[in-house]
């Protein structure tokens, strides 16, 4: 890659702790020249503009967008919101870089959840096999892919409605994980590995990275960690599944395939599928993964002091 190519960054308005935007914020203040391809051409891209990154409208799904945005750029990173067309948008970004035939790395966001699946595999969501077959199409495709597979954002709505807005109403934690066992990692922390390897791909290319949390602990000990830093009480309630989908998740009236993603992980989370610890964000960043505490104090809007 040579100076003046851009890094094409994908999903760089998104949501769930816009890993996206952080990647291109962090890429920039590092001094390299950065491609943000976007849906719409609203304040958000206005915001990366500021930022110094050139901005390209167009659409995953499209190859024709693809194909453009890609024209004359490096490295990319790939990631897109949680969609019914996640496996589409894959496999067009694989056939548009094979064509293109100059990417000296390509960052796939996966999710870790894919280590544990197989073909047969049936018991994750849609959204789960989507992720595991687009690794599939990367692998396939002989591009320089290095895959990224985060465990559950601490950004996720299921945190930040039930955890999060759950703890500033009452004071507590109310998702039906049971004794189930997380260890959900920052989105600022999975931008940071992502803009390691996109600053130096070449310790990095063909390597997948499995990023969790610095530990991985039950709901009730979790609660115990945001009461001490808060200095409050948190607790936890375990309330049962099936109640908890339709009285409290449904009524978020979130599309159907993002509600169905989300019931799914809970229940995974249940059956202790999400207990996982890994180093790998230190080996990468050369810091610990963000614990408890820290996540606090780098997100104060989302912790009012004077709550309950």
């Amino acid at each position: 890659m040579t100076d003046d190519q851009p890094i094409l960054v994908t999903g760089a308005t998104g949501s769930v702790g816009g890993v996206g935007r952080r990647v291109a914020d962090a890429l920039r203040r590092r001094g390299l020249p950065v491609r943000a391809l976007v849906r719409v051409d609203d304040e958000r891209a206005e915001g990366l503009r500021a930022l110094g990154a050139e901005v390209v409208v167009g659409d995953l799904t499209r190859g024709a967008d693809v194909a453009r945005a890609l024209a004359g750029c490096g490295r990319m990173y790939f990631g897109m919101g949680v969609s019914a067309r996640y496996l589409e948008a894959t496999v067009i970004v694989a056939a548009a870089a094979r064509q293109y035939g100059g990417l000296e790395v390509l960052v796939n966001m996966s999710q870790l959840t894919v280590s544990q699946m197989d073909l047969t595999s049936t018991a994750e969501s849609a959204q789960q096999h989507e992720h595991w077959l687009a690794e599939q199409v990367l692998n396939w495709s002989g591009l320089p892919v290095t895959h990224v597979r985060p465990t559950v954002f601490m950004e996720n709505p299921l945190f930040r409605v039930f955890a999060y807005e759950s703890m500033a109403k009452d004071g507590t934690i109310r998702l039906p994980f049971g004794a189930g066992r997380t260890s959900p990692i920052a989105a600022a922390d999975v931008a940071e590995v992502i803009t390691t390897v996109l600053a130096d791909p070449a310790p990095h290319t063909g390597h997948t990275y499995e990023l969790t949390g610095p530990a991985s602990r039950d709901l009730t000990e979790l609660a115990a960690e945001f009461s001490a830093v808060l200095g409050r009480p948190i607790s936890y309630l375990d309330p049962p599944y099936d109640e908890w989908v339709e009285q409290e998740l449904r009524p978020l009236g979130l599309p159907e395939h993002v509600f169905e993603h989300l019931a799914t992980m809970a229940r995974l989370h249940a059956q202790n599928r999400y207990d996982r610890s890994t180093d790998d964000v230190e080996r990468v960043t050369g810091r610990p993964a963000t614990g408890v505490r820290q996540y606090v104090l780098d997100n104060p809007d989302l912790f009012p002091r004077g709550a309950h």
